[in-house]
C-alpha cells in the first residue's frame, strides 16, 4: 500500500493525567502515517485522488490543540476516528505521538505511542 507521512508536527496542548499538565500544558510531536492507493493521483496529477496534507494537519493540530484527556492512547484515537471520518481515500494509518515533557523522575529523549488502524476498526462509528 502506498503512503502520505506527515512527520514532526508539533503542537501545544493540555493533556495528561496530573492537573498541572493540564494547567500549564506542554509540546506534543505528532507523525502520521496514512495508507491510501496513490495510482490514481500518481497517473492524474489531481488532488481529488489523493489527500490534501494541509487539511490533515489542521485536522490534527485542532485536535491536539483542543479538548484535554488523560491518555496518549485517547488523543491518538481521537485523531484516527477524524482522519477517517474526513478523509474517505485513507485505508490505514499509523499515529505516534511524542510527549517530550512527560512528568518522569530521570533523563529520557521523549515516551511515545503509536496507534495503528485500518477503516474497518471505525465504520459502525463512521
Amino acid at each position: 500500500m502506498d503512503s502520505i507521512y506527515l512527520s514532526g508536527m508539533e503542537f501545544y496542548g493540555r493533556h495528561g493525567a496530573l492537573p498541572e499538565e493540564n494547567t500549564l500544558g506542554q509540546r506534543f510531536i505528532v507523525d502520521l502515517i496514512m495508507y491510501i492507493d496513490l495510482h490514481n493521483a500518481g497517473a492524474t496529477d489531481c488532488l481529488d485522488e489523493t489527500v490534501n496534507y494541509a487539511a490533515v494537519f489542521d485536522r490534527v493540530r485542532r485536535i491536539v490543540e483542543g479538548s484535554p484527556v488523560k491518555l496518549l492512547e485517547r488523543l491518538a484515537d481521537r485523531i484516527a476516528h477524524e482522519i477517517f471520518r474526513g478523509f474517505d481515500l485513507i485505508e490505514g494509518l499509523e499515529v505516534i505521538i511524542h510527549k517530550p515533557g512527560a512528568p518522569i523522575q530521570g533523563v529520557f529523549k521523549d515516551v511515545s505511542i503509536r496507534l495503528v488502524r485500518n477503516r474497518q476498526d471505525y465504520l459502525q462509528e463512521l
